[in-house]
């Protein structure tokens, strides 16, 4: 019935909805807003001012915090966190995709609460999901779960497959996508390049400066290794199209990998470290080849070609559409009004 269809999607406000560059939390929020609506679902998204939705914007801060350092985050977090859970009652859902923040406001309205949990980014975070381990919650992969918490299932990340047209030709290079911070492994990724004799093209928002300046930038030539700074769409696009696999050797589990789905959809394969989530993204062997140093993934560099880059697009909008994504929360949405 439409009055069980009032979903209240919360975006963080880091970043705009959806992101110009890096935002994942952001790109999710908004893909799954965008398909709930395209379903028939009454979406209300919770982000930025200056975001773009189909669905009916509420917004307090105009600006992400990280694109205006004139504000306070903590302040922008509390406003925006206050001003959805005073709107509660309009809900029959919220759908929250603010870690563990969101969750001291949900014992406090009648409103069912269900969260996301994109990472647990610290070991510090953890009393908040134990003490509201009976609340909603769902995974983006099956690796990256704490056995405490009252999951209601799995459901993979999901990306807007037309953005990422299929690049049919593999390019010459090498490339890199992802924060420029040790978990995500640009350095091998640059010892790897090095290795394979091919060039290794960079994009990314830089996170941690010191390691860039230590560890990265002594070796941008600016013809065996460039960086290109932040991306969009676009730009990702041109990447792909250069691109003979992208490196993704991070050094932590991964919790799903955005940027591994996008890749794929454009029909790059990928050369990815065996660690979290990665195992369940790609298809070893088929859409790239997980390996645990850098000597393999040199060897695995040297089979890229083998691979069947139709077969990695494939699998990207059966299993990491928007689609494929929407219809996963559409059955835990109706598990959670159902009761």
């Amino acid at each position: 019935m439409r009055e069980k269809n009032r979903i209240a999607v919360l975006s963080p406000v880091a970043w705009r909805t959806p992101p110009r560059h890096y935002g994942a939390w952001e790109t999710v929020a908004s893909n799954l807003a965008e398909g709930l609506v395209k379903r028939g679902w009454e979406v209300t998204l919770f982000a930025t001012g200056d975001s773009i939705t189909n669905a009916d914007l509420q917004a307090v801060v105009e600006h992400g915090y990280e694109e205006d350092k004139d504000v306070d985050a903590k302040v922008c977090e509390y406003l925006h966190l206050s001003n959805c859970f005073e709107q509660s009652d309009r809900f029959d859902l919220i759908h929250s995709h603010y870690d563990f923040m969101a969750l001291a406001y949900s014992h406090l309205v009648s409103t069912p609460v269900l969260t996301t949990i994109h990472g647990f980014s610290s070991p510090r975070i953890m009393p908040m999901y134990r003490k509201y381990r009976e609340g909603h919650f769902v995974s983006i992969s099956e690796s990256d779960r704490c056995p405490d918490l009252n999951y209601l299932g799995t459901v993979y990340n999901g990306i807007d497959c037309s953005l990422y047209p299929f690049q049919e030709r593999p390019g010459n290079d090498l490339i890199f996508l992802g924060r420029i911070h040790p978990d995500k492994g640009l350095h091998l990724a640059l010892e790897v390049a090095r290795a394979s004799n091919l060039r290794l093209l960079i994009g990314g928002v830089i996170q941690d400066r010191a390691y860039f300046e230590e560890m990265i930038e002594p070796h941008l030539d600016g013809v065996s290794a460039i960086y290109l700074g932040p991306l969009g769409v676009a730009e990702k696009n041109d990447l792909f199209a250069q691109a003979r696999g992208l490196l993704h050797l991070n050094t932590i589990p991964e919790r799903f990998g955005l940027v591994l789905a996008e890749a794929n959809c454009a029909g790059v394969p990928v050369v990815a470290m065996d660690l979290g989530s990665c195992r369940e993204v790609l298809a070893p062997g088929e859409t790239g080849f997980l390996v645990h140093n850098v000597d393999q993934a040199v060897a695995a560099v040297s089979q890229l070609g083998g691979l069947n880059r139709s077969a990695c697009r494939r699998r990207v909008e059966t299993h990491f559409s928007i689609e494929a994504m929407v219809c996963g929360y559409e059955k835990i949405y109706r598990t959670i009004l159902s009761n």
